[in-house]
């Protein structure tokens, strides 16, 4: 299998993250942990909103990755979110986490998967 083939499927597991995330978890909120945690960290009266604001982003991050516009951006965008996120999670509400403190194990390897995907899979840098 070639690289741009293996980039573009990751790049659609990437996305499938984001919207599971997004849509499922928190506009649909399937997943009621995720509205705890926002009212834990930002409070609790606009905790739903928030939540649903937070979980359109991700959608439009999805939208953003699939669209291939500007990839290294997005590289970087995503890696700054899901290490920013998993950084205040990790620090203030490590028991709302579905593996607890090991969910930063799982976000480093999020951001692995990522920055390998577009920094040295994605030929289209080089061009």
């Amino acid at each position: 299998m070639t690289k741009t083939k293996i980039y573009k499927i990751l790049s659609y597991c990437i996305a499938t993250v984001w919207i599971a995330n997004g849509l499922f978890c928190k506009v649909l909120n399937l997943v009621p942990r995720h509205e705890q945690i926002v009212a834990r960290i930002l409070g609790d009266d606009y905790s739903r909103p928030l939540t649903i604001l937070i979980g359109l982003s991700e959608i439009i991050m999805a939208v953003w990755i699939l669209s291939a516009y500007k990839t290294r951006l997005n590289a970087i965008a995503q890696m700054a979110v899901v290490g920013t996120m998993n950084t205040l999670e990790f620090m203030f509400v490590p028991d709302l986490l579905l593996w607890g403190k090991l969910n930063s194990m799982f976000a480093f390897i999020f951001i692995i998967v990522v920055y390998s995907n577009e920094f040295y899979l994605n030929k289209k840098q080089f061009k």
